[in-house]
């Protein structure tokens, strides 16, 4: 028996495969190379397995993990390769390993967020949007897990802001909690759209980069 970690890529048309779908698409490649995924126990068994931070549907990621268990005792060597042999396009599996760290260790995450402008970035744009993420409170109206809407202050779960900018758009690459209370990165577009709505985006793109533990040192 082994316990597997996999890093794996999530972009393009990728991007808007859902949660629940995912993992069936997971599901279903291991057995094909082979790979017999260990159960849980009791009266409805089901296969261990999850992603570590998952990640919201139309956002792309260069570093998702994919926890699960298998009866051999593998080292993950082969496994990438195998797991590419029957994935769609948009997913593709860059190593697999061994368990050494436990979920809990994450901390922060880091993204590109693109606000995209069709008739171009308005005039004083970057200098109004660090104004904005500048403040001791920003609030942005999020769903709770029970589909409520509550109103949250962002700005403490924001660790580092860059601003750049290219034709028709700012570019930012944020630095964010990832969980116990962790910080979607396209809610910082959200809070444009709320704060600033002379400002707001024709469209957001959000793209993960990398994770990391409390320590800023890569999490894998």
């Amino acid at each position: 028996m082994a316990k597997l970690r996999l890093l794996f890529v999530k972009e393009n048309q990728a991007s808007y495969i859902s949660h629940l779908d995912l993992m069936r698409t997971f599901q279903r490649v291991f057995p094909r190379g082979g790979l017999e995924l260990r159960h849980s126990q009791g009266f409805h068994p089901h296969p261990l397995i999850s992603i570590v931070l998952p990640l919201p549907v139309g956002q792309s990621s260069e570093c998702e993990l994919l926890d699960f268990e298998v009866e051999q005792d593998v080292d993950g060597s082969g496994v990438a390769d195998m797991v590419n042999s029957g994935l769609p396009a948009g997913l593709c599996a860059r190593e697999c390993y061994r368990v050494q760290r436990p979920a809990r260790d994450l901390a922060y995450l880091r993204a590109s967020i693109e606000l995209d402008y069709d008739r171009g970035v308005p005039d004083g744009a970057e200098d109004k949007l660090r104004e904005l993420f500048s403040r001791e409170e920003v609030l942005v109206s999020k769903r709770t897990k029970h589909k409520e809407l509550t109103e949250i202050n962002i700005i403490p779960m924001i660790k580092e802001l860059e601003w750049s900018r290219r034709e028709g758009r700012v570019c930012v690459l944020a630095t964010v909690a990832a969980q116990n209370p962790g910080l979607n990165p396209a809610l910082l577009g959200t809070a444009v759209c709320a704060q600033l709505p002379g400002l707001a985006p024709d469209f957001t793109r959000v793209r993960r980069l990398e994770l990391y533990d409390a320590q800023m040192d890569i999490f894998r």
